[in-house]
């Protein structure tokens, strides 16, 4: 059955997330997932068709000003809401995770976690933001746009992949909200027009977060999504036409690219 169309909050205890099936609204599901399985902290969400741009409702931006997903809703702190991936993973392991089982005591591996947390929200997010905008849905194909934001994607993975090295997560070797951050826009790479297979640290770090059983059960956070590495690659495998429209695709990215002279460096 189709689910209704949010109008306002559900709930009246807890924490509500009102998010979609996004790099950023995965970092919601899934530590919320994670402090479920860690700590049976239950939530409640709603899925906001960003399509539908219900997060340009009013009752929508009382609660994230910003009119972007995704938000949660504390109702057992007075109905604190808080919007940004970043500030969500803050808050919710500031107040939900005594154990520190996604998020560190100690003041230089806080530090360490932030600059990452903070790389992405400034760098691999909007960057691959607008990879995806000028690859796919810019009404005209600008070359300058494909090669510019496609090539600072891949410089910015370049940096993931090369840390990466000799260690399994970013921060203290251990799976945090510092990996979380940026493995939402990682695990679509490949709709982005990046091939992760040049990256082989960070695909063996995608993978292994794609294994969490948290992380998968986040992932289909609304209703699982099309763009992920792993169901782009089955989809290239079935769908014939799909595959060709793909292959014509990457074909001009890379004429982009020779166009203006592109050559991967990083950092």
């Amino acid at each position: 059955m189709a689910q209704e169309r949010p109008t306002g909050l559900k709930a009246n205890k807890g924490i509500e997330l009102l998010t979609w099936g996004t790099p950023n609204g995965w970092k919601a599901t899934i530590i919320l997932e994670e402090l479920k399985e860690a700590y049976g902290k239950d939530y409640t969400w709603q899925g906001i068709n960003i399509g539908q741009n219900i997060q340009k409702e009013s009752w929508f931006t009382k609660l994230g000003p910003n009119g972007r997903i995704p938000v949660i809703v504390d109702h057992d702190q007075g109905g604190f809401a808080v919007q940004e991936g970043l500030a969500i993973l803050a808050y919710l392991t500031r107040h939900y995770d005594p154990d520190h089982k996604f998020s560190f005591t100690d003041p230089l591996d806080i530090s360490r976690a932030e600059q990452w947390m903070a790389w992405q929200h400034g760098g691999l997010g909007p960057m691959q933001g607008q990879a995806n905008h000028f690859n796919r849905f810019a009404k005209e194909r600008i070359p300058y746009g494909m090669q510019r934001y496609t090539g600072e994607t891949e410089r910015l993975v370049g940096i993931l992949d090369n840390h990466l090295k000799g260690t399994d997560y970013l921060v203290g070797n251990k799976f945090s909200i510092a990996d979380i951050a940026s493995f939402g826009w990682v695990h679509m790479l490949r709709f982005s027009g990046v091939d992760l297979d040049s990256f082989p640290n960070l695909k063996a770090w995608w993978e292994r977060i794609l294994a969490r059983p948290a992380v998968q059960r986040g992932l289909l956070i609304p209703s699982k999504s099309s763009f992920g590495n792993d169901t782009y690659l089955e989809k290239l495998k079935e769908d014939k036409e799909f595959a060709e429209k793909e292959h014509a695709l990457m074909e001009k990215i890379k004429a982009a690219k020779e166009q203006y002279g592109y050559k991967y460096a990083s950092p």
